[in-house]
């Protein structure tokens, strides 16, 4: 029992130092020449007296240190209003970058619409055409230059041997006239001879 006594003692003892050196710490730290404007305050309240007069209660501050205190406010609203306005600017700031950003992307937008647009597209005479009515016309054009020319060689070929049988049909033509010249000939002078033969007849009868 004695024991415990003297332990709930220490307890009692160490708690009521640190609560005392707790107020004593807070004590120190209330200031007005640190610290936050609440803990000002609160600095000017425990340095201030009262009295009671006519049954109202009075607080009585120094002056000079609701002067500092008032100071210290305004200090505190003017950093406050800077710090604002530093934001503010830096606001209006991000605002512009954003908006260059903005109109930059519309632009990168728009270049890259048009050169999607020009690279699905091509030029035929001019104009901008789609690739598929571009291949289109260009695979007609193609077919129609392949069936023209497929036409061309057909009739070469036609012409070819329409000439060739011409050239046959001539060539027995002529050979056909170089017989009958040489059997007329043959003939005329048969005849030339058997008229020569009559003539000399003629001539050993007289």
């Amino acid at each position: 029992m004695k024991g415990f006594s003297k332990i709930y003692i220490l307890l009692a003892f160490l708690t009521c130092n640190l609560h005392f050196a707790q107020q004593g710490t807070q004590q120190e730290e209330l200031s007005l020449d640190g610290g936050t404007i609440e803990s000002q305050f609160q600095y000017l309240y425990k340095r201030s007296g009262n009295y009671n007069a006519e049954g109202k209660r009075y607080e009585v501050v120094r002056i000079i240190n609701l002067d500092k205190l008032k100071k210290n406010v305004l200090d505190s609203l003017n950093a406050a209003n800077k710090k604002a306005t530093e934001l503010k600017n830096t606001i209006s700031g991000q605002e512009a970058s954003i908006s260059s950003l903005n109109s930059k992307l519309k632009e990168t937008t728009d270049n890259l619409t048009a050169v999607t647009e020009e690279k699905d597209s091509m030029s035929l005479l001019g104009a901008q055409v789609s690739k598929g009515t571009y291949n289109f016309i260009l695979w007609t054009v193609i077919i129609g230059l392949l069936l023209l020319f497929l036409l061309f060689v057909f009739k070469f070929r036609r012409s070819n041997i329409l000439t060739q049988q011409a050239k046959s049909n001539l060539a027995e033509l002529e050979t056909e006239y170089e017989d009958h010249r040489r059997r007329a000939l043959e003939r005329e002078q048969k005849i030339s001879r058997q008229l020569q033969d009559e003539i000399n007849k003629y001539k050993k009868s007289k």
